[in-house]
């Protein structure tokens, strides 16, 4: 079994004190309000903010905005989140409205108490509100218990959780960015604000170097012409990375260090050992600026968690290799990993996935039958032929390599799921899987009457039953009875997506196997059985 996530204790606590945090911000928002001061509400929102003026005095350097690297210099993120609630304000049945109406930027975030999602994306909400307030964003920043009023949930058109919405002067339009607390910032403030931020000293480009793990710089003699205007269409089509503008090439150098004397330069720095890549095309045009960086954004290995699962399922690069271990193997596999992993940059997507978390190592594994697996392993998918393909042999550099290599080239065969080999001897019906498909179903002279089953499968008893009365019925005949679960078995030469399936396998033609009625009766099963043999006697004498 897998242990239970690290963070889940942390997570059910957070929700908890955001409950109760949410209750007393829910009692300072619910208080009347007259029809006869239509301010009241902005004022009302005005004293919550102002509320941490109290707690602490902060200056900020001008266009400089949040990352997640922010936590490391933070207090703890119970603290985070307790000084959050008197910056979030708590929407309700009688609010809602007059906020999104009497205010011009309004971030908010619909949740349910319950869900699992909204406990995870809460405090990335909660310090992403704390960092905006920080920066002096006009954005307000609200949340919606959406399970406890739905009526509000339906004006905003909250169909479910988490949902995060940004009104501006009133009109919505969907969240689109990441989900941590930095990419939260970073979309925002390109959608109120100026998509680009820009650098003009070396002092403002040491503090990005400190603040932010991933960025992409921008080098123009001059902020004008076409190419600059193709910079600045990319920067704000994007959801998730900082875009900055430098025009000064000492300070350039700070940010990314080499850049030769050039009217225009791009390039994207990471907090990793791959820490600068050039854009290297001479034309720039927004959806090639864009490619390059979503092939580029990654480490050489991205750690999969919740918050940036979605950002990663959706790379365009097509070719993924995962590696499953324990925090403390993965330290020891790390280094190897990466040098393989720049030889096959923006080729190969290279993933570490924590085999002891179950909500995102589980699903993965269960795929190569591999679920109950707690060994440290490297598997691949190519995505656009839906093939998977495992690491079978030790995960040396040059094993890692030579597999990584047959991934990009086409050359490696594709791994089928198969349980032990079982033993099928005085067996009446016999038990096939993956690695037996062959020799007892393709291969074997007899005819074969294949059962595919799942265990969850609500119909597959019934016909189970009928075929273990088939099997003594034609017991002594020149048939074989078989089964194959296909929940945890596969073969390239089985594609069955409905359960149960019945396949009857004629010998001396088993590349066209015939499907039979699961819906049939005993007695019609058997009469179709009977005409099958028949008619391969009758094709037999023929050819006599």
């Amino acid at each position: 079994m897998f242990r239970r996530k690290p963070t889940s204790r942390f997570i059910y606590f957070t929700l908890t004190l955001l409950l109760l945090l949410g209750l007393f911000t829910f009692i300072l928002a619910s208080d009347p309000v007259t029809t006869d001061n239509g301010d009241e509400d902005s004022e009302g929102i005005e004293e919550l903010l102002a509320l941490d003026d109290e707690v602490e005095q902060e200056e900020v350097q001008g266009g400089i905005s949040g990352s997640s690297s922010f936590s490391s210099v933070r207090s703890s993120e119970a603290e985070v989140v307790s000084k959050a609630q008197r910056i979030v304000l708590e929407l309700n049945g009688d609010n809602t409205k007059r906020v999104i109406d009497n205010n011009e930027f309004v971030l908010v975030l619909g949740y349910a108490p319950w869900c699992p999602r909204s406990a995870e994306l809460m405090p990335q909400f909660a310090e992403a509100a704390t960092l905006l307030k920080e920066l002096g964003s006009p954005l307000l920043m609200t949340k919606l218990d959406a399970d406890r009023y739905p009526k509000a949930a339906s004006l905003l058109q909250i169909k479910g959780f988490p949902t995060l919405l940004l009104f501006i002067n009133g009109t919505a339009q969907a969240y689109t960015g990441g989900f941590s607390a930095g990419e939260i910032v970073i979309w925002a403030r390109k959608k109120i604000g100026a998509p680009v931020i820009r650098v003009t000293s070396r002092i403002v480009a040491e503090e990005v170097l400190k603040k932010y793990q991933t960025f992409v710089i921008g080098f123009f003699e001059s902020f004008e012409g076409p190419d600059y205007e193709e910079f600045v269409k990319a920067a704000t089509a994007d959801n998730e990375l900082q875009f900055f503008e430098v025009s000064n090439i000492e300070v350039a150098n700070v940010l990314f260090p080499q850049i030769k004397a050039t009217n225009k330069f791009l390039g994207i720095v990471k907090s990793e050992p791959e820490r600068y890549t050039a854009y290297e095309e001479t034309t720039f045009e927004m959806e090639k600026l864009l490619q390059f960086l979503s092939y580029n954004k990654f480490p050489l290995v991205t750690k999969l968690t919740e918050i940036n699962s979605a950002s990663v399922y959706s790379s365009p690069i097509k070719l993924q290799v995962i590696a499953f271990a324990e925090e403390d193997e993965f330290k020891k596999i790390r280094q190897p990993l990466q040098d393989v992993a720049r030889k096959f940059k923006s080729k190969i997507l290279f993933i570490y996935i924590d085999i002891t978390d179950e909500n995102l190592a589980k699903p993965f594994l269960t795929l190569y039958g591999l679920e109950e697996s707690k060994n440290t392993m490297l598997i691949a998918f190519d995505s656009t032929f839906s093939s998977k393909f495992l690491l079978e042999s030790d995960l040396s550099p040059s094993n890692v390599e030579d597999f990584c290599s047959g991934l990009l080239h086409g050359t490696l065969p594709p791994y089928f799921k198969s349980q032990p080999i079982p033993d099928n001897e005085n067996a009446t019906i016999l038990s096939i899987v993956g690695k037996t498909f062959d020799d007892l179903v393709l291969n074997d002279p007899k005819n074969v009457l294949l059962e595919v089953f799942t265990p969850w499968c609500a119909n597959c008893e019934t016909t189970s039953k009928h075929v273990e009365k088939l099997a003594k019925h034609f017991k002594g005949s020149d048939l074989i009875f078989a089964r194959f679960d296909a929940s945890a078995n596969e073969h390239p030469k089985l594609q069955v997506d409905d359960y149960p399936t019945l396949l009857f396998y004629r010998a001396g033609d088993k590349s066209n196997p015939i499907k039979l009625s699961t819906k049939s009766s005993l007695k019609d099963l058997a009469g179709s059985i009977n005409k099958n043999l028949k008619t391969r006697e009758k094709v037999a004498k023929d050819e006599l």
